[in-house]
């Protein structure tokens, strides 16, 4: 790619690059807004009945003036049926873009499904692949199959509209037919009742700004869930709200989940919250799934270098410590990706073989799988031997301590 000195792009390779994304974007444009299309070319069949959605080799990207970012870049992990799947890592991993690649609600005409697969479970045998349904089909699941509470719920619900009309209109775009308007309320103040708003009338009526965080987080929930959705995406959905909102929240959310029978896929950067509510954990970083397994196996022993750091930098209770370790260096431009391991450069655990190409999923157990060369076996010997900081050590014998601890 040719770059002046400075680092800049030329406005001739500016406008070359902008050719191309637009070629690109309108042919994938022009499939998205067909009319009249059959369900048969959207139907497809789950891997595993049991899940609800199956992400499998997702590539999402954003085609900007300055060249492609791959914000989802292979992705693939399952959310099953009834289970709560936590998705972590740092700002701009690919978290939320897997979750509007899932609704269908990335920013068009730049942001793409490019390959890649995402299946979702509709009953009854019958699955439909989500980057293949069009625009009027979406429509009607989302809300109603798949439904999403936003990160900032101010900015989520609509100011000059008053609570109660809001979620009446989800309740009669979805679920309406047959319904009178009194009848569409009550269901609508039900749902204000059911995520523990006291005086849910009086909240019927009101305006966002007459809410506080919690309570229009809480307005936010009951608009997701008033049509029982399959699965509900909860993109950080505790990060604007005080700690003990916070606990309400996961609380409401998990007894929610069980009343009626959904999956939930908690997008959140707080361990913390990972552990209370997750029954499996997918970590990402710049685009890729590095490991993934259950909470209890992430948790008791974490793999890549990572998530060790991931929990090295966590405060514990109990253990006083002068300065809280952090992961040295950044994340990698996203439009110019190394063709070696995404972290290397900030691993504090590398060895010689990592300048080799991007380390391919090795299986720890049934259900933990990591993309690291230490896996390796030929490598193995060589992993144990390695010099690392003593933050990273501690963090290995606690896992270790903690592992052995489950077993007995």
């Amino acid at each position: 790619m040719a770059k002046k000195n400075d680092g800049y792009l030329s406005a001739a390779e500016s406008r070359r690059i902008s050719r191309e994304n637009r070629r690109i974007t309108d042919q994938l444009e022009k499939k998205r807004k067909r009319k009249n299309v059959p369900e048969s070319e959207y139907l497809t069949q789950m891997r595993d009945p049991e899940n609800a959605v199956e992400f499998d080799d997702l590539h999402t990207y954003f085609f900007t003036d300055a060249g492609t970012v791959k914000s989802v870049d292979g992705v693939s992990f399952d959310v099953p049926i009834g289970k709560t799947v936590g998705v972590v890592g740092e700002s701009g991993c690919g978290k939320s873009v897997t979750s509007l690649s899932l609704m269908q609600l990335l920013q068009r005409p730049q942001g793409q499904i490019i390959s890649g697969s995402i299946r979702l479970n509709m009953g009854n045998g019958k699955a439909y692949e989500i980057s293949n349904v069009p625009q009027e089909k979406m429509q009607k699941l989302r809300g109603n199959m798949i439904s999403m509470i936003f990160q900032e719920p101010m900015t989520s619900l609509n100011p000059v509209f008053r609570i109660g009309a809001q979620i009446d209109e989800v309740i009669a775009l979805h679920d309406g037919e047959g319904k009178s308007k009194e009848e569409i309320k009550k269901r609508s103040i039900e749902a204000l009742d059911m995520v523990g708003i006291a005086n849910s009338e009086g909240v019927y009526n009101m305006f966002p700004h007459e809410l506080s965080g919690g309570m229009r987080q809480r307005v936010m929930i009951a608009m997701a869930l008033v049509c029982s959705p399959r699965i509900i995406i909860a993109d950080e959905p505790t990060t604007a709200l005080d700690v003990t909102i916070q606990a309400q929240i996961l609380d409401l959310l998990r007894n929610l989940k069980d009343k009626i029978n959904s999956s939930i896929m908690l997008i959140t950067h707080d361990l913390g919250v990972i552990a209370e509510m997750a029954d499996y954990v997918v970590v990402m970083y710049a685009g890729r799934v590095i490991e993934k397994g259950t909470a209890e196996e992430i948790f008791a022993h974490p793999a890549h270098p990572y998530t060790i750091g991931l929990m090295a930098s966590k405060p514990v209770v109990g253990r006083k410590v002068d300065k809280l370790y952090s992961i040295p260096g950044k994340v990698p431009n996203p439009i110019n990706m190394p063709d070696y391991c995404y972290f290397r450069d900030r691993c504090e655990m590398k060895l010689p073989c990592c300048d080799g190409e991007y380390p391919c999923m090795i299986s720890l157990s049934p259900t933990h799988k990591v993309s690291c060369y230490r896996f390796y076996e030929e490598h193995l010997k060589e992993a144990e031997a390695v010099d690392m900081p003593e933050e990273i050590r501690e963090q290995l014998r606690a896992s270790a301590q903690i592992a052995a601890e489950t077993e007995k």
